[in-house]
């Protein structure tokens, strides 16, 4: 087997140069990851895998959790080496929201060895971070301050244009040649501001929201969808790693913000289906937990039916990803669909049903699984007055 290493995790050239390092005849005993390595590409002699792999990219999963695992466990080599204990020590890095999603991801990046620089709205959900050596800003802005790269994932668009643009904003304290990546579903016209103002200032912007929820997050799976120039990507990928399993670039700013939009409109339609399915087995007299061990394996099976379904059937409405964001995702997708002269039906009618779910009290405020009540309260038998469509 041959290795080729590809890129450089500190100096942040993470895509794969036109000539690879190439590390041939190694000794079974030597790191399989040492230095600054970042990519492999393996050739093989097993008949199944024979030749290079077309593309690293292919074999990025399997490499990434193998280098977690490494980083996680501190693990030793068989020569009884000590495996290097970080992929970023000694990286400065801004964070900017440590909600469900972002505290996740933060630790994730803590645990790789980043100095983290943290800025959230309420700062008591800042404490774990802090006692583990991550440094409190009191704005945006000061997370800027000596990082080379600066990640935010907060609630709304106005969020978003408040942390980067506002007074005391993230880019008031960039320095250049920082590198900005902001992972909140927002609007794809926006995005591409941020990315104008961050290039007018010599800085990089990405926008690279992502899907997975809160499980993604804290299992280092999240998807991340990214769009920006080709190097603001590059430079991005290593941090990215850190908890993400399924990262593309998608193109220039604000195509990673229409990738998620793509995303939500499919999810939108799955949830919708995912609880009739569940009401239709319960009001059928079957046992809904049994009906899904059949459906999950099947044509049907979706993340939402295998992850969110089992949420359901326990009575566990806690928010993974609250209905307000998934509204908020929605009229966006809504808004950018009218731009494009594209009618959306599946996806007007899962707002006008995740509208309604907000109104009950505490609807707002469930995960987007919540929307089973809807179903489960309508009253049973032919005759009944009312439905969740009206």
């Amino acid at each position: 087997m041959t290795l080729y290493l590809w890129g450089d995790l500190w100096g942040g050239h993470s895509c794969p140069p036109s000539e690879p390092r190439k590390f041939a005849g190694r000794s079974a005993r030597a790191p399989l990851f040492s230095g600054s390595s970042n990519f492999l590409e393996i050739r093989s002699s097993e008949p199944a895998t024979r030749g290079p792999i077309s593309s690293p990219f292919s074999a990025w999963p399997a490499l990434i959790r193998f280098r977690r695992a490494q980083i996680r466990s501190n693990l030793s080599d068989p020569a009884g080496k000590r495996m290097p204990p970080s992929l970023h020590s000694n990286r400065t890095v801004g964070f900017v929201g440590l909600g469900v999603m972002g505290s996740s991801m933060a630790q994730h990046l803590l645990s790789a060895g980043c100095r983290l620089r943290v800025h959230t709205r309420t700062a008591a959900r800042a404490q774990a971070l802090l006692d583990q050596g991550a440094v409190w800003c009191s704005t945006p802005g000061q997370t800027a301050q000596g990082s080379e790269a600066v990640i935010s994932i907060v609630g709304f668009p106005a969020d978003v244009e408040e942390i980067y643009l506002g007074e005391n904003g993230i880019l008031s304290e960039a320095r250049p040649d920082t590198l900005l990546i902001d992972m909140t579903t927002s609007s794809p016209v926006l995005a591409r501001r941020i990315a104008a103002a961050a290039a007018a200032q010599r800085c990089q912007a990405l926008d690279a929201p992502v899907s997975g929820g809160d499980i993604g997050a804290r299992e280092a799976r999240l998807a991340i969808m990214a769009g920006g120039t080709p190097g603001a990507f590059e430079r991005a990928y290593p941090l990215l790693q850190t908890f993400g399993s399924n990262i593309v670039h998608q193109g220039p700013a604000g195509s990673g913000q229409h990738t998620k939009m793509a995303n939500q409109i499919a999810i939108a339609a799955v949830m919708l289906g995912v609880c009739e399915a569940l009401a239709y087995a319960s009001r059928a007299g079957l046992d809904p937990a049994v009906v899904l061990r059949s459906i999950s394996g099947g044509a049907a099976g979706s993340w939402s039916l295998s992850n969110l379904a089992p949420r359901i059937l326990a009575g566990d409405f806690a928010p993974g990803f609250y209905v307000k964001h998934f509204l908020k995702d929605m009229k966006i997708a809504l808004d950018s669909a009218a731009e494009l002269g594209l009618d959306a039906p599946g996806l007007a009618l899962a707002y006008q049903m995740y509208e309604r779910l907000s109104q009950t009290p505490g609807g707002a405020e469930l995960g987007t699984q919540g929307l089973y009540h809807l179903y489960a309260a309508q009253p049973s038998g032919p005759d009944r007055a009312g439905s969740c469509e009206e």
